[in-house]
């Protein structure tokens, strides 16, 4: 997992740490600095600041007093709910806690070797496709004594405080995390996806299909290791944090902490009986405010549950933040849900595996339309598709020819895309039939200039490349050779009536298209002899009078063929041709017709 990670600012820990025992000096940060602008980005709001050692401020500190829970989480005087919330989350999975804190032993204090404190630890985060290891010195922000931002139950639990100041460090100060988005959070705890998912626009309150639908899903990132996180969205600047008659607390980021099918009932009926609750558990990150409604810690539903599975479901009464909701109740009073799944690369695995391909790439504003790369949203037709482009076999974007190896110049069908949304991180989810796609990463305005990661998740191996030339290059060779004078798009739709393979007449054809030697291939059409192809194919054309062939087949055996010759003067041209027999006998006419639209342009760049 951490074949390659980056020290953050070339600081190393272990030589760091090396340095401060021989020197005998406990680490100070250089580039993190105990001052105010570590803190806030104008001038201090909070009062006189006392930045202390976790030594100062209790006798025995420790990274974890009784191991790691949601509970050694409360917020403090920072608005960052959205990281807390996730940091709760991230306590209930060990495997994933234990790469955000790496070698947790090796760091705590040891209190037989209290010369092996240097005052230095590090934390790793996932950002934009590497894990980064963030070091820092262990001078924590107080006002009278207390800490002023994340603490824990515990007076003498520090790792909750750390991983604050470490990811402050990242975003430049503590206020940085003043207002933030939790699926940043779980992805940066996780190099995994996250997924929004609006309760409001997918009805989950009155839809039971949809909800219980999404309840599998919720289940099963939860059981596969993802991190979850909910909100209540507040629509107003009053309504932001404001607690409703049941407990919750609007624009106020939970994290889910487990989710469960309950069975009800005591003994042997409750096996017998197959009724079982959807069940959700959150944590409020001011650790107290809970859920006042049914199945809330001291609600009488909890009696239709035995004892032990209450036991199993560790159901307790004190207001510590945490509490049960069935799935309905969820979907009534909230409206946000974040998924972060963990995406299963490993081939090792009994789950689906999935093949991930990353690429990076920027949007630059240039002057010269073939140059530039920065061309905004679909709506600005002229600019569009000057943005990068980039192609893997088998993904998401527009639908493009099968053997396209230059940039697209003319719009070709939609297949899907990600709504715009203020957002570091846009998700889409689309499932295509096998083909080639184009996906055109894009700004909602042209003109805007910045860096973007691409990660595409696919059933098999997708082999993404970004398409940078925007026609066949010259080089040494074209005035022996020649250099194509037309483009030709051929978009082979459909056949009908095509010979039937047996006495049942069914038949399995595919098509081949081929230009200049070039052959562009469909996949087999099953069982049909009236089949939907919706293939392109794209040639660059030195001899603008040889034709075009398209054979219709089915394994190893000619069903027809037709022979088209295009010119650019023509409009874009749809032909029903009837298939032809070949060689000698393509006079002969064969069963079925197949249906054909070209276009030919002189200007390369054109299509």
């Amino acid at each position: 997992m951490f074949t390659s990670v980056k020290a953050f600012e070339g600081q190393q820990y272990s030589t760091l740490k090396r340095q401060c025992l021989q020197s005998g000096l406990l680490f100070e940060d250089p580039r993190f600095p105990a001052i105010d602008d570590s803190l806030f980005y104008q001038g201090n709001r909070i009062g006189r600041v006392v930045w202390k050692r976790p030594r100062e401020l209790c006798e025995d500190p420790h990274l974890f007093v009784d191991g790691i829970s949601a509970h050694d989480l409360h917020q403090g005087q920072l608005g960052n709910c959205w990281f807390v919330a996730a940091c709760s989350s991230l306590a209930s999975r060990e495997s994933l806690w234990q790469k955000v804190i790496p070698d947790w032993k090796e760091q705590e204090w040891d209190t037989e070797k209290p010369e092996s404190y240097a005052g230095i630890f590090h934390f790793r985060f996932w950002r934009f496709g590497e894990w980064v290891d963030v070091v820092i010195d262990d001078r924590l922000p107080t006002v009278d004594n207390q800490l002023v931002y994340c603490h824990s139950n515990d007076s003498n639990e520090f790792w909750s405080a750390l991983v604050e100041k470490a990811y402050a460090k990242v975003y430049g100060c503590y206020e940085a995390l003043d207002g933030g988005n939790t699926a940043d959070a779980l992805v940066d705890f996780t190099g995994g996806v996250s997924e929004p998912v609006d309760l409001l626009e997918g009805q989950m309150a009155t839809d039971e299909a949809a909800r219980n639908q999404l309840f599998e899903r919720v289940l099963k990132v939860h059981n596969r290791d993802g991190l979850i996180s909910c909100s209540i969205r507040a629509t107003t600047v009053e309504d932001m944090e404001a607690r409703l008659d049941c407990g919750l607390v609007k624009g106020h980021a939970y994290a889910v902490t487990d989710v469960r099918k309950v069975r009800l009932g005591h003994g042997l009926l409750a096996f017998f009986k197959s009724e079982k609750l959807h069940m959700i558990r959150m944590r409020n990150p001011w650790g107290e405010k809970e859920w006042s409604g049914p199945w809330s810690d001291s609600s009488e539903e909890w009696n239709k549950v035995s004892k032990s599975e209450r036991e199993k479901l560790g159901v307790t009464v004190q207001d510590d933040g945490e509490f049960w909701m069935t799935f309905d109740d969820f979907c009534q009073y909230f409206t946000d849900l974040i998924l972060c799944r963990l995406i299963n690369t490993s081939y090792l695995s009994i789950h689906k595996t999935w093949e991930e391909e990353v690429m990076r790439g920027s949007w630059v504003h240039r002057q010269d339309p073939l140059r530039n790369r920065s061309g905004g949203c679909i709506n600005h037709k002229a600019t569009f598709l000057q943005n990068p482009q980039v192609k893997p076999g088998h993904s998401t974007g527009s639908c493009v020819e099968l053997n396209r190896k230059y940039r697209m110049h003319s719009a070709q069908q939609k297949v899907a895309g990600s709504i715009y949304i203020n957002s570091r991180c846009v998700f889409l989810r689309k499932e295509l039939k096998e083909g080639r796609y184009v996906i055109i990463p894009t700004t909602f305005d042209p003109g805007q200039q910045g860096d973007f990661l691409l990660r595409v998740f696919t059933d098999v191996p997708s082999d993404c490349k970004e398409l940078t030339l925007d026609e066949p290059p010259q080089t040494c060779w074209t005035g022996m050779c020649g250099y194509p004078q037309l483009v030709t798009q051929v978009h082979v739709l459909n056949a009908e009536g095509l010979q039937g393979q047996d006495s049942n007449g069914a038949v399995d054809p595919y098509v081949i298209i081929t230009c200049e030697g070039e052959r562009v291939r469909s996949s087999v059409q099953k069982d049909t002899r009236c089949p939907n192809f919706d293939i392109k194919g794209l040639f660059y054309r030195k001899k603008p009078k040889d034709g075009i062939h398209i054979e219709n087949m089915i394994v190893d055996t000619f069903l027809g063929q037709v022979i088209l010759f295009s010119d650019p003067n023509e409009r874009q041209e749809q032909h029903t041709l009837h298939l032809r027999d070949k060689g000698s006998r393509q006079d002969n006419d064969l069963p079925g017709t197949l249906t054909v639209r070209l276009i030919t342009s002189t200007t390369l760049t054109n299509i």
